[in-house]
């Protein structure tokens, strides 16, 4: 007798439980750094900010539950607005899995290892500062970077 299909290979989004779907979420934490979004292209562009309650080490929101109490605009993502957010990151679940994508080996779901994506330098560990370090006149810009 075979193990039963992993929920995320024969649910769409939409089907899965609260549980399932947040476990979707491999604690990348790329989600919660800071985006540019250029005037005249719209293009949107990733920086090495992150949210000031973004733990930098476990890549994990600090205060998740209640997050949009103390960032309004930090987003609840849902299954029928995945289409509407280009800048999710090209390695997140969510996005993987509405595209139709398998998800990565380095995933805790597939691996089994809630540390494998920092050891594969999938996650912001060591790539981000948080935005309560800066200065309030800093430039956001000098904080571009291109690859997550």
């Amino acid at each position: 007798m075979g193990s039963a299909p992993a929920f995320w290979a024969h649910k769409s989004l939409a089907q899965m439980s609260q549980s399932e779907w947040e476990s979707l979420c491999d604690g990348c934490g790329k989600c919660c750094l800071h985006k540019l979004q250029d005037e005249d292209t719209d293009e949107l562009v990733f920086t090495s900010i992150g949210c000031e309650h973004l733990n930098l080490e476990t890549c994990r929101c600090q205060v998740y539950h209640v997050r949009t109490k103390y960032v309004p605009d930090c987003l609840n993502l849902r299954s029928d607005h995945l289409d509407t957010l280009p800048w999710l990151p090209s390695t997140c679940a969510y996005r993987l899995l509405h595209e139709g994508k398998p998800l990565p080996e380095w995933h805790p779901l597939v691996c089994g290892d809630t540390q494998e994506l920092h050891v594969q330098h999938i996650s912001v560990r060591g790539k981000a500062i948080s935005e309560a370090e800066l200065d309030k006149d800093e430039d956001w810009g000098n904080f571009i970077v291109d690859n997550l």
